[in-house]
């Protein structure tokens, strides 16, 4: 059987079409791995940023009244020591130190019962802090819902809106490690239209998109690394395994500390007051 005549390809067409939408296939290969490799590393900077702001906000909770009382006591005990020996260089250590602590009425209502008669005491916490890091359920319920809600994976402005607003509700619950919100959420997505997919058709397109992925990861790299390079980040290296547990060391170091100055303190009150 003959072709019909105009149905009889060129020679060649075909294969040269094949070849040169090569090119772009790979191209937007290149873009689809690049959203990913740019989702994976977003999660893996605000899973790090929730960590270290929950851990900022345990070491103030925890830690800030234990600080606050060992300014005051440094302060204390300088004006003792000059007002014992009254001399310049001890008035003027005492005024520096005094200097240091902000006004603090009402010392027994900051420590919320731990200052007794004897000093600083520990006393359990009948609403002890969250934890400082989500639990495995939640970690692994925020990272398949940014994977597929991310509005990176998404062209579209209404889309991308939308995807925002959603993944905006995704970090507050991962924030404060609330598993259950994380679950109505998925369900949410799930119950939710379904996003279409990005297929970028034009070359010029794929380069934008590129160009636009290497910004945010750069972005995101600055704060990854102001994130690794804060104090708490620092201190939280000290125990990447147990962050609660070295709080509560530090808790019982500065707990000595307190009690160590109390105890100078009232030495030198009795031995101002003389023999009785």
């Amino acid at each position: 059987m003959t072709n019909s005549p105009g149905t009889e390809s060129a020679p060649g067409t075909e294969s040269a079409a094949a070849s040169s939408s090569e090119p772009q296939d790979r191209l937007a290969q290149a873009v689809r791995a690049a959203e990913r490799a740019l989702i994976e590393f977003e999660i893996a900077v605000e899973t790090f940023r929730v960590e270290v702001e929950n851990f900022s906000r345990l070491h103030h909770q925890k830690l800030g009244p234990m600080y606050a009382r060992l300014d005051e006591l440094d302060a204390l005990i300088a004006e003792a020591v000059a007002a014992k020996s009254g001399s310049r260089e001890d008035i003027a250590r005492a005024w520096e130190a005094r200097a240091l602590v902000m006004p603090m009425p009402g010392v027994e209502e900051l420590f919320d019962g731990l200052l007794g008669s004897d000093g600083v005491r520990p006393q359990e916490d009948p609403n002890p802090p969250r934890r400082v890091r989500p639990g495995k359920e939640a970690q692994r319920l925020y990272r398949e819902l940014v994977r597929k809600a991310h509005p990176d994976l998404a062209q579209d402005e209404a889309e991308v809106e939308r995807r925002s607003e959603f993944i905006a509700r995704v970090n507050e619950a991962y924030t404060y490690a609330d598993e259950q919100r994380l679950r109505e959420l998925a369900e949410e997505w799930e119950a939710g239209p379904v996003p279409e997919e990005a297929q970028p058709s034009e070359a010029e397109v794929l380069y934008a998109r590129l160009e636009w992925l290497a910004q945010r990861k750069e972005q995101l790299a600055v704060l990854a690394a102001e994130l690794e390079n804060s104090a708490i980040a620092q201190m939280m290296k000290l125990s990447p395994d147990d962050p609660d547990g070295l709080l509560n060391e530090i808790a019982e170091n500065l707990l000595n500390q307190v009690a160590n100055r109390e105890a100078r303190l009232a030495e030198l009150v009795r031995s101002a007051q003389g023999p009785a």
